[in-house]
């Protein structure tokens, strides 16, 4: 017989606990009976505190990206600070790979509303201009959360798999190496650079590529 817990049973308590349930194993491996066996409680403390698996998923979601903006230094320069929002945000959903499907899955909740504001109050406060800013906003967001998304998916697959990343890239350099220069002469020639590339290294280019675009509309 499950001996049962003798403390109080809090949401934060279950929030983190449905986190290490999804960090494991993905959404499938949140259930309220999974939950009930890790926290040793019952159904209705649980119920007492969240309505439904997605009200949790979503609180859990919540309480990650509120880390990554607590955590995010924000008081330098603002090209710096945008740098730091989007590389806490890389590393979160590297972290946990089911935020990303979340935020997309549910855009009004309040996880993502703190990263549209505080990535749109910074480009704001770059100078960006009336219609740009919006634009400029979408844009950010929508690259840090694909990119940080994708690149979730991706090692969660290789994870999964009997491939390692570097063994992975490295046959899928030599077979863009083997294609024809003439009719793929970029990836013929990025294939080199595939097998060493660093992900996250990658994707910090990208922001300082977009924050150098921006730059331009002021």
């Amino acid at each position: 017989m499950t001996k049962r817990r003798t403390d109080g049973l809090s949401k934060e308590l279950i929030v983190k606990a449905a986190k290490k349930l999804l960090d494991d194993g993905g959404e499938a491996a949140l259930t309220f009976r999974a939950l009930t066996t890790h926290l040793a409680t019952g159904y209705g403390a649980i119920y007492h505190h969240v309505a439904n698996k997605s009200d949790l998923l979503a609180a859990a979601t919540d309480d990650v990206i509120a880390d990554v903006m607590t955590g995010a230094v924000v008081d330098t320069e603002q090209r710096e600070a945008l740098r730091t929002v989007a590389l806490g945000l890389f590393d979160a959903i590297d972290a946990h790979p089911w935020v990303g499907a979340q935020l997309s899955r549910e855009p009004w909740r309040p996880a993502l509303l703190e990263v549209y504001e505080r990535i749109g109050g910074l480009l704001d406060a770059l100078g960006v201009p009336g219609q740009a800013l919006f634009d400029a906003a979408g844009a950010l967001v929508n690259y840090v959360l694909g990119v940080a998304g994708q690149n979730a998916a991706n090692a969660r697959l290789l994870t999964s798999g009997e491939e390692d990343r570097t063994a992975f890239l490295g046959k899928v350099a030599a077979q863009w190496a083997d294609l024809d220069p003439e009719k793929y002469p970029f990836v013929h020639k990025a294939s080199a650079q595939l097998r060493e590339h660093d992900d996250r290294e990658q994707f910090l280019a990208g922001v300082d590529i977009f924050l150098a675009g921006i730059a331009t509309l002021r």
